[in-house]
């Protein structure tokens, strides 16, 4: 079984899968903090199906864009696990995790997440599922002067910009509201797809996607940080 963790937004989930089938997941909106609360439900989702991590395919984890100390905390078990077990690692950013049920639709994908100081973190994908460029911090005027035509938008940032994409786009813009669970499945899914394919992340170069620095006594800053050796979907 691969077990996957996302710890990307204040809505963090754990899912067992096997096979193409995610057969136990929990999903729940952290209202303290992620540090406290994620080793209890992978623990008790583990117990649920009666088996340990040494038992495990792998590992799958979300690589951001997200919360600065929830991704740590999401990765950080992941490595943990992965490295005790002996089992492979991969890592999937949140953007295509958001993205992944749109990309056959044969239509334009636009996946949001809050990024604060009403910006949001953006991905596009072509109408053949790939990227057209990497995850980028932009405001709402900055998206629309590259998505003009018809085009899915997806994603937890969505519910912020839903005025303003149905202003600027109108009948172009199909809006998706998001489904926290949702991620999680997607990244079982592709999480299967790169252990099969032999895509297994590095244990010591595997690090969140930060789009901006956290802002502890420094300005936020919207420079990139690259994430060495991510296998781009």
């Amino acid at each position: 079984m691969l077990l996957a963790l996302d710890t990307s937004t204040r809505y963090a989930s754990v899912a067992l899968s096997n096979d193409d089938r995610v057969v136990a997941s929990r999903t729940w909106h952290s209202t303290i903090n992620h540090t406290a609360e994620l080793m209890p439900a992978v623990a008790h989702l583990l117990e649920s199906r009666g088996i340990t991590p040494a038992e495990l395919d792998g590992v799958a984890v979300a690589l951001g864009p997200g919360g600065f100390s929830a991704l740590r905390v999401g990765i950080s078990v992941a490595k943990g696990l992965a490295l005790v077990a002996k089992k492979p690692i991969v890592g999937v950013g949140t953007l295509d995790l958001e993205a992944h049920p749109y990309l056959k639709s044969g239509a334009v994908v636009c996946a949001l997440l809050e990024a604060g100081r009403q910006e949001c973190a953006t991905a596009i994908y072509g109408t053949d599922g790939q990227r057209t460029r990497d995850d980028r911090v932009c405001t709402a005027d900055e998206l629309f002067a590259e998505v003009t035509g018809p085009t899915i938008f997806c994603g937890e940032g969505v519910a912020n910009w839903e005025a303003q994409i149905t202003e600027a786009l109108g009948a172009n813009a199909q809006i998706v509201r998001s489904v926290p669970a949702a991620r999680v499945w997607a990244l079982s899914a592709i999480g299967r797809e790169k252990l099969a394919a032999g895509e297994i992340g590095n244990l010591i170069e595997l690090e969140p996607e930060y789009l901006r620095m956290p802002s502890i006594g420094v300005p936020k800053q919207r420079d990139r940080l690259p994430q060495s050796g991510r296998a781009r979907r």
